[in-house]
Parts: structure tokens; C-alpha cells; sequence
């Protein structure tokens, strides 16, 4: 995929914040440290499109980006280690059920898992939640340079049995340090971009 464009938006907190041209979006979830915000500059080759933050947790709204004039990645609040009192947890909450179950333009949710851990009890809920909604589900272990190659196998495994994902489900190994997992990042989001 060829990038000339991509550019921040909105942050919206709901319906009425969000965009109106009915373009194709793409939600990425993860865990609060888990690499968002790398993962959408990498794969945008961009520097700092994204801020990424020492302290995890600093997405609190549906972060809206344009590419390329022709869809939109939606960085979505990260779940689990956020330090933030029950109240705003619980408003995030409806936030992204009012977007996850209402939203038209949705095409498909990158969940970002890290390839050095098992996922966790919130990777696991929130792959559920997903597959009630019935959205496709591309999952992308990050981080994969901090793990040695010969691993790499043994933790795809571990995830894909966590997940419950079946052969067929796309999953990939990405590093935003060197780039791998890029063009399959990309295979794997193109039959939803249009």
C-alpha cells in the first residue's frame, strides 16, 4: 500500500463527533502498552503521527485518522493498565459499545496482542466482545523483535489457542521496529478498505 496521505482527524466521544462521509474504518485495539500508537505510525511510515506515550492509557477517546482520503484508522482507548477511576473506566465502556455495536462504517478491528506474553484475561474478553459483534478480526502480535525467531512459533500457538482462533483467522507477527509483519499487515486490511 502506497501512503500519500494520513492525517489526524477527530477525537470523538461519540456518534455525533464522528466523521459523516461513510469511508471505511478500521479500529485497532490493544492493551495499553501493547504498541498502538508504533503500530499505526509504522504502518504509515510515519514518525510521530501518533504520539506514543511513556505512560500507558493516554488514548481516553475513539482517536480518528484519514488515509490516504479514503479510509480511516480508529485508535480506540486501550484497555487494562490505565490508571483511571471506575467512572471514566465505566463511561470508555459505553463508548465503545455504542461503537463497536452501532457503527456502520466498521469494516474490520486490528486487536494488537504482545507476542512476549500469553494473552491476558482483557486480550481475552476483548476478542469475545469483538466476535459478538461479528466484526472480522485481524490479530497482530507485536513486539515480535524482542523475541529470538526460533520462538516465534511456539508464542503464535500460545496466543492462537488463548484466542480461540481457528486456522483461517488472520494473524500476524509485526515489529514496528524493523518493519516485519508490514505488507501482511496491509494483505490482511486491504478487502476492507474499499
Amino acid at each position: 500500500m502506497k501512503i500519500t496521505q494520513a492525517e489526524y482527524v477527530i477525537s470523538a466521544v461519540g456518534p455525533a463527533q464522528y466523521p459523516v462521509d461513510g469511508l471505511p474504518e478500521i479500529a485497532l485495539a490493544g492493551r495499553s502498552n501493547v504498541g498502538k500508537s508504533s503500530f499505526i505510525n509504522k504502518i504509515l511510515n510515519r514518525r510521530n503521527l501518533v504520539r506514543t506515550s511513556e505512560k500507558p492509557g493516554k488514548t481516553q477517546k475513539l482517536n480518528y485518522f484519514i488515509v490516504n482520503h479514503a479510509f480511516y484508522f480508529v485508535d480506540v482507548p486501550g484497555y487494562g493498565y490505565a490508571k483511571v477511576s471506575k467512572k471514566d473506566k465505566e463511561a470508555w465502556g459505553r463508548m465503545l459499545e455504542t461503537y463497536f455495536s452501532e457503527r456502520e462504517p466498521l469494516k474490520a478491528v486490528v486487536q494488537l496482542v504482545d507476542l512476549r506474553h500469553p494473552p491476558s484475561k482483557e486480550d481475552i474478553q476483548m476478542h469475545d466482545y469483538l466476535a459478538y459483534f461479528g466484526h472480522p478480526v485481524i490479530t497482530v502480535a507485536t513486539k515480535s523483535d524482542k523475541v529470538p525467531r526460533s520462538k516465534h512459533q511456539k508464542h503464535k500457538q500460545i496466543i492462537k489457542k488463548a484466542l480461540g482462533l481457528q486456522a483461517d483467522d488472520p494473524f500476524l507477527i509485526f515489529s514496528s521496529l524493523n518493519g516485519t509483519g508490514k505488507d501482511e499487515a496491509w494483505q490482511a486490511l486491504e478487502p476492507y478498505l474499499h
